[in-house]
C-alpha cells in the first residue's frame, strides 16, 4: 500500500508527523512526503538546508520531497502571512516531482489550512481518498496568531477553510466536540470524520534521569513548561504563588517559539529571574530529561471556545511521564485531565486559579503528587499509546482502498 504524506512541517523540524511517517512505514506501508524546507519556529534555515534545496532525501525509509516557501523569519504578522501562502503554492508546483502509483493521500494539517490544499489537488486528480488530520481548525486558530479585524477578510478565510474541509473525502478530528464543529460545517457525517486523539511517542514514558540536569535545578519545586500559549500569564501566576508561600517555585521553560524575546523581557521588568529559567530548544527524545526531574508539568491555552475543542497533543507526552500535571484551559483538554484525575486543572487564562493550584500543589507531599502521577500515566496507557492510535490512523486513511 502506497500513501503520499502531505505536511509543509517535517523532520528535522520537531512535529509529531515524524513519528507518524516512521510508524507507517515500520508497519508495511511505502510513504512518501511532500514537505516544506526546514525553518520552523524561528524562520532561518535549519543547518545544510536553504532556499535552493535540498529538495529530495530520504528518513527513516521514506521518500521526502521538498517544495520552496518563504521562510517566516522574524515572524511578522507579514512573513507568518507570506509563508502561510507560498508553500501551497509551490507544494502545487511540486506535484509533478511526485512519483505517483499512490492508493491515498494524507494530510498532517497544522497550521495553514491551505497545507491541505495541494494534496486535495492531487488527490482528486488522481481519483484516489484524500484523509486529513485536522490539528488546528480554522479560521479560528489563524485569529490566535493574526489579529484579524477586517470583516471582508474573516469572511473570505471562513469561506476558504470551510470550502477546504469540504472537498476532504475523510477528516480526523481530536475530540469529540470538533468531529461535531467539522460534520456541522462540511455536512459529512461520523462516517467521514473519526475522532482519533494525538497519540504519544513511546520514548515519552520512559523517564531519563540526568545527574547533572538534576543537580542544576536542585533544591526547587521545578514546573516544566514547553511553551504553548499564554506564557505571560503563567509567569505572572508563577510570582503570585511564591508571594503566597510557594517560594521555591521555579518555571523551567524548555523550548523556543516566536515570542521568546519578548518573554524573556517580561520576566525581566518583573523580576522574575530567580522563578523562571527560559533553558531554549532540545530535541524531541532529550525531553523526558526534563520530566523527570519535574514536580510538575504545566500546559496552557488560551481564552477561545474554538482552541477548547482541541486536545493538545503534549498533554499525552505529559501524563506519559507520569508526573502531575498543571493545566490552564478550556474545553476538550479541560475535561481530559479532570476524568484522569492527574492533576490541577483552572479555566484558560484565569491567573488567580492557576496560582492557587500552583499553591496546592505545591503543599502537597511526595506521595499524594505521586498518586496524582500514577493516575496521568494510567490515563495516558488508556487513551494516548501510540501503536494503537497509530493503527486507526492507517485504517482510516485507507479505508476502502
Amino acid at each position: 500500500m502506497r500513501i503520499l504524506v502531505v505536511t509543509q512541517h517535517f523532520w528535522p523540524e520537531n512535529f509529531r508527523i515524524n513519528d507518524i511517517v516512521e510508524g507507517f512505514v515500520q508497519d508495511g506501508l511505502s510513504v512518501d512526503v511532500l514537505c516544506g524546507l526546514p525553518n520552523y519556529p524561528k524562520g532561518e534555515w535549519f543547518d545544510g538546508y536553504s532556499a535552493d534545496g535540498p529538495f529530495e532525501e530520504v528518513y527513516k525509509g521514506a521518500r521526502v520531497f521538498r517544495a520552496r516557501e518563504i521562510p517566516r523569519k522574524g515572524n511578522t504578522g507579514k512573513t507568518i502571512f507570506l509563508n502561510y501562502v507560498s508553500w501551497p503554492l509551490y507544494a502545487a508546483g511540486a506535484l509533478k516531482r511526485l512519483p505517483g502509483g499512490y492508493d491515498a493521500v494524507f494530510c498532517f494539517n497544522t497550521s495553514p489550512v491551505l497545507m491541505c490544499w495541494p494534496a486535495i489537488r492531487y488527490a482528486k486528480k488522481h481519483h484516489i481518498p484524500f484523509t486529513n488530520y485536522v490539528l488546528d481548525l480554522w479560521p479560528e486558530n489563524l485569529y490566535s496568531v493574526l489579529p484579524v479585524k477586517n470583516r471582508f477578510m474573516r469572511w473570505v478565510a471562513q469561506s476558504v477553510s470551510d470550502s477546504l474541509y469540504r472537498r476532504c473525502d475523510r477528516l480526523i478530528a481530536m475530540s469529540g466536540p470538533l468531529q461535531e464543529r467539522l460534520c456541522a460545517r462540511t455536512g459529512k457525517s461520523t462516517a467521514d470524520v473519526a475522532v482519533i486523539p494525538q497519540y504519544c511517542e513511546d520514548f515519552y514514558a520512559v523517564p531519563q534521569h540526568d545527574a547533572a540536569l538534576e543537580a542544576q535545578f536542585a533544591g526547587r519545586f521545578n514546573v516544566v513548561f514547553t511553551p504553548a500559549q499564554s506564557l505571560d500569564m503563567v509567569i505572572r501566576a508563577v510570582l503570585d504563588a511564591r508571594a503566597a508561600g510557594a517560594e521555591h517555585l521555579h518555571l523551567l521553560l524548555v523550548g523556543d517559539g516566536m515570542s521568546r524575546e519578548a518573554l524573556q523581557k517580561q520576566a525581566a521588568d518583573l523580576h522574575a529571574g530567580d522563578a523562571v529559567t527560559f533553558y531554549g530548544s532540545v530535541p524531541a527524545t532529550d525531553v523526558p530529561r526534563f520530566t523527570a526531574l519535574a514536580d510538575a508539568l504545566l500546559i496552557s491555552l488560551s481564552d477561545s471556545p474554538d482552541l477548547g475543542l482541541t486536545v493538545p497533543g503534549k498533554l499525552a507526552s505529559y501524563m506519559a511521564a507520569a508526573k502531575p500535571v498543571l493545566a490552564s484551559m478550556n474545553g476538550a483538554g479541560y475535561t481530559a485531565v479532570l476524568e484522569s484525575g492527574g492533576g490541577l486543572v483552572s479555566p484558560a487564562c484565569d491567573q488567580k486559579a492557576l496560582a492557587d493550584n500552583m499553591l496546592a500543589l505545591y503543599r502537597m507531599t511526595d506521595a499524594e503528587r505521586a498518586a496524582l502521577g500514577a493516575k496521568a500515566k494510567a490515563y495516558y496507557t488508556a487513551h494516548y499509546r501510540r501503536a494503537e492510535l497509530l493503527k486507526r490512523l492507517e485504517e482510516f486513511t485507507i479505508k476502502g482502498v
